[in-house]
């Protein structure tokens, strides 16, 4: 079977954490290069905790550095929900950075797609900076790029700021530019993750199955993504079902904008799903998933991860 290749750009972050299991476990993705951005905590941060989960995973996956700040606004973190270090409490043992990449991420990820034999999928599940840099400074490299299936926005209420999820309120001018590339997209927003949930009962049986289940439980014990009792979110998670699991889900395309100058509104993703402002649709838009479904792919798909 010929694996799908993809780059992921991320946050680490304990949802971000479960994400890179699944891809990096799966028969079905070749994970090229993983890229990381200044998000739910600072870039030194997310880059420790992607190296210290791939050593824990047994993955040598080429990794690179990218954004330390938004392009244009002062950065700010969610250590309020994934801890200081962003993994929580949980202390990983030793890990090796030989596969720590000099290059900053555009640049690898710019030379990851061009030597790539086949289109490249972006898999960004954090802010958008580092995608909207490769984008504006490797203009040319957009036909080698497959498509864009990220983590972020809201239909709704925000997380964030009142119409805004935390990625695109980190940096919303990146976002913009993702949005307007011409590039296929596919967004999975806030809402999805609000109903792709992981119970107590979950929980329990994924901290049996294996080490790295037992590393997730103590994960989900300090995760505020949610409550321990009443569910936790697997925002991340879900982009990489709609990568591996399509199925999973209702889409619609629709004509989507981030707001980037209103002083109550900045980072809130219009997402016209009634065609108002007869503009025309430039992103696929996740709006619904099968819960059951998801949990029944995700516990299936977390015992493998070995």
């Amino acid at each position: 079977m010929l694996k799908k290749p993809i780059i992921i750009d991320t946050d680490p972050g304990i949802d971000d954490a479960v994400a890179l299991a699944l891809a990096l476990f799966s028969k079905e993705l070749d994970v090229k290069l993983i890229t990381t951005v200044v998000g739910n905590v600072s870039l030194e941060k997310v880059t420790r905790n992607t190296l210290q989960l791939l050593t824990f995973y047994g993955k040598n996956i080429p990794v690179a550095a990218g954004a330390r700040k938004p392009l244009l606004r002062q950065a700010f973190d969610a250590s309020s929900v994934h801890g200081d270090s962003g993994l929580g409490a949980y202390r990983f043992p030793d890990f090796q950075d030989t596969n720590l990449l000099e290059q900053h991420a555009v640049v690898a990820m710019y030379n990851t797609i061009i030597n790539s034999d086949s289109p490249v999928t972006l898999v960004p599940i954090g802010p958008l900076t580092n995608i909207a840099l490769l984008l504006t400074m490797f203009p040319d490299i957009k036909p080698q790029i497959k498509e864009i299936i990220l983590m972020g926005g809201a239909i709704g209420r925000g997380n964030s700021g009142i119409y805004s999820e935390f990625n695109i309120t980190i940096d919303p001018e990146a976002a913009d530019i993702v949005m307007s590339s011409g590039l296929t997209i596919t967004m999975v927003p806030l809402e999805i993750g609000r109903k792709a949930l992981v119970f107590p009962e979950d929980a329990l049986k994924i901290k049996e199955m294996h080490a790295i289940g037992d590393m997730f439980y103590k994960l989900f014990k300090t995760y505020r993504g949610g409550s321990f009792n009443t569910g936790l979110k697997m925002y991340d998670g879900s982009a990489i079902a709609y990568l591996l699991k399509p199925e999973l889900f209702s889409t619609q395309k629709a004509f989507v904008a981030v707001e980037t100058k209103g002083d109550f509104t900045s980072g809130a993703t219009i997402i016209d799903l009634q065609g108002n402002l007869g503009k025309d649709a430039n992103v696929t838009v996740a709006t619904d998933i099968n819960p059951d479904e998801f949990k029944k792919w995700f516990m299936e798909t977390i015992e493998k991860c070995v």
